[in-house]
């Protein structure tokens, strides 16, 4: 589990995209999509904020950022790391590329780096099975990946 992190909520920016983003119920997710955008993530105490003025009950808020797994209630690391689970990546050496991961960062699936700048994450399959094991750093995929590729690759990268 992530310990508490620190990060200011900047209200005044929160009230104006609830305000932008409040014509109709339906406009729910993407007012919780542009709120996750300027701030990394959707802060639970705008959860009331927004189902008030949506005249919904903040479980349906809440349901709905749940629902979607690219929705996230916890503060984000700058940079996400996503490791490749797949049946080929596994096959090719993935899980000892997750382990080296974890080492580095000093984080397990799901955490972020105390610095915010990344947050683990495994996934079923990335998609470029040819270039197993494999992972993505924020929007870049890296492939045919073996540990001192990884070495240099995060070295490189500064995480």
């Amino acid at each position: 589990m992530n310990k508490e992190k620190e990060v200011q909520i900047d209200w005044i920016r929160l009230s104006e995209i609830i305000e932008e983003n409040s014509d109709e119920q339906w406009s729910l997710i993407p007012m919780v999509q542009k709120i996750q955008k300027e701030f990394g993530y959707i802060p639970p105490q705008a959860i009331p904020i927004i189902a008030a003025k949506l005249k919904i009950f903040p479980s349906q808020v809440q349901g709905v950022i749940s629902f979607y797994a690219q929705l996230y209630t916890e503060p984000r690391g700058r940079n996400t790391v996503r490791v490749c689970r797949g049946t080929a990546c596994h096959v090719r050496g993935g899980k000892t590329i997750l382990k080296l991961v974890k080492q580095h960062l000093g984080v397990d699936e799901g955490e972020t780096t105390e610095d915010m700048e990344y947050t683990l994450e495994t996934v079923a399959c990335i998609g470029v099975c040819a270039l197993a094991p494999n992972l993505v750093i924020g929007n870049q995929v890296y492939g045919n990946l073996n540990p001192k590729k990884l070495g240099r690759l995060l070295k490189k990268d500064g995480g």
